[in-house]
């Protein structure tokens, strides 16, 4: 019965990833399509995604279909650019009126514009519902990693760092005005940190280099990392190995440990490196579940295999930082501009130089359903899902503005073009323009997908833990 539950949400959670993708096209191209329908173009088709229908249907001389190729959508208007050899038509037809510029722009922005509405709504829903605030507020070290960059650099266990290459942070991780995003999204070959220490009075400005995780060639390239970690607000218990020790002493996943033999411990590595120190002797454990404080004793035991291990309790320790999780109602236009500065964020990092965001790092249909996927599955997942899609649609937006035949940024330009040269772009070289760059624009897609793809290969999701191998 467990086995059908879980697999009956799984298709409930794809049906949603699913429909809310198709919502954020379809409105997109509404827009386009009412556009065209006030100026009186010709709609030949509204399809949402691209090839050869799997699914039409002909209303009022319109054909409405689904595509086979899952990577966007469009309303085939010939009076705006022939898309005959991508779209599956074909040009054999009678010559259409002629359009003003005016026309072309008013029917190319209102794409873009019904996205930004979209996101808007979702905004709005978002203020009414509230959304998490996955957030840690913590600006302090509680972690630096021996021989890692940061180690090397001189920063300590305590420091408080306040700014990174210059910008101020307000917190270790959650925000684009966060440690961790600042050492990610920077630039160079170095990472300089502004810190605060206990006992000195002036800040500190440490230079340190920066490692990227090793990854295959069908995966994206790892983030820049110095080996810094956030101060812990706990250490939680978990990944109990059956038959353990620690199993027979009566613990739980989710115990939060407060103290061992009465000592406290700043992080999980030192937890750690306390069980290995005590070797096979009893430890009293202060632990608290749901609330309530316990008192547990277990003893480490040498496991049979593999061979050569000391002393073990079969007991996972995982350092859980201060987190500001609470439920915010940000207005409409704040989440709109953050967004907004995300998007401005993420192009200027994937096209500078000297940073380490590229192409590679884009996400493709399979990339964006794999997070939407992720964001149902977690506590508060559908107001996660109307968060993301303000974010998702001002992305929209934003890029189909871009100047870019076959984009509807590329449209506009070209109708100013004709404005100011009195004449528009014939309509053959104009086509195969267009199917290069729509093609371009599929193989870039490939691209990114093929790296969503890959990431989920060959990754170890690595935890400090303290393993009882089963006999």
């Amino acid at each position: 019965m467990t086995t059908l539950s879980s697999i009956f949400q799984v298709i409930l959670l794809i049906i949603a990833v699913v429909m809310s993708f198709n919502l954020i096209i379809f409105v997109h191209e509404l827009g386009h399509f009412l556009a065209a329908k006030w100026r009186g173009l010709q709609i030949d088709r509204f399809q949402i995604w691209f090839g050869t229908p799997i699914w039409k249907k002909e209303i009022n001389g319109v054909q409405y279909g689904l595509g086979w190729i899952p990577a966007g959508g469009f309303v085939a208007l010939p009076q705006m650019a022939p898309m005959e050899a991508l779209e599956g038509g074909t040009a054999d037809r009678a010559a259409l009126p002629k359009i003003t510029p005016l026309d072309k722009i008013i029917v190319a922005f209102a794409g873009p514009l019904f996205s930004m509405l979209l996101a808007l709504l979702a905004g709005v829903a978002v203020w009414s519902v509230g959304k998490p605030k996955d957030f840690i507020p913590t600006q302090i070290v509680g972690e630096v990693i021996a021989g890692s960059p940061a180690e090397n650099a001189g920063i300590h266990q305590g420091d408080k760092v306040i700014a990174i290459n210059g910008k101020p942070v307000n917190g270790f991780a959650g925000s684009l005005d966060s440690i961790t995003e600042g050492i990610i999204l920077s630039k160079g070959k170095q990472i300089e940190f502004t810190i605060e220490r206990p006992g000195i009075s002036a800040p500190l400005k440490l230079i340190s280099e920066f490692q990227t995780a090793k990854t295959q060639w069908f995966q994206r390239g790892g983030l820049r990392q110095v080996g810094i970690g956030p101060e812990i607000d706990h250490i939680e218990l978990g990944s109990i190995v059956k038959g353990s020790p620690a199993e027979k002493a009566g613990f739980k996943d989710g115990d939060r440990l407060v103290s061992m033999n009465g000592q406290k411990f700043a992080n999980d590595e030192a937890a750690v490196a306390f069980i290995k120190q005590i070797g096979a002797q009893p430890i009293q454990f202060e632990i608290i579940r749901a609330g309530q404080t316990l008192k547990l004793t277990a003893t480490p035991q040498v496991p049979s295999s593999p061979e050569g291990k000391g002393p073990m309790l079969g007991l996972g320790f995982y350092g859980a930082p201060y987190q500001n999780q609470g439920i915010v109602h940000p207005g409409p236009i704040q989440q709109v501009s953050e967004s907004l500065r995300m998007m401005w964020t993420t192009i200027t990092s994937v096209i500078a130089p000297d940073s380490s965001i590229g192409v590679g790092h884009l996400s493709g249909p399979v990339g964006i359903a794999k997070m939407q996927y992720a964001l149902l599955q977690m506590e508060n997942g559908w107001r996660r899902i109307l968060a993301f899609m303000v974010l998702f649609n001002v992305n929209l937006a934003v890029l189909n503005m871009m100047p870019f035949p076959v984009l509807d940024g590329g449209h506009i330009t070209l109708a100013i073009l004709e404005k100011i040269s009195g004449r528009p772009v014939k309509a053959k070289p104009l086509e195969i323009l267009q199917t290069i760059c729509a093609l371009a624009l599929i193989s870039l897609m490939l691209f990114v997908t093929s790296k969503d793809i890959g990431d989920g290969f060959g990754h170890e999701e690595k935890h400090r833990e303290v393993i009882f191998p089963a006999n």
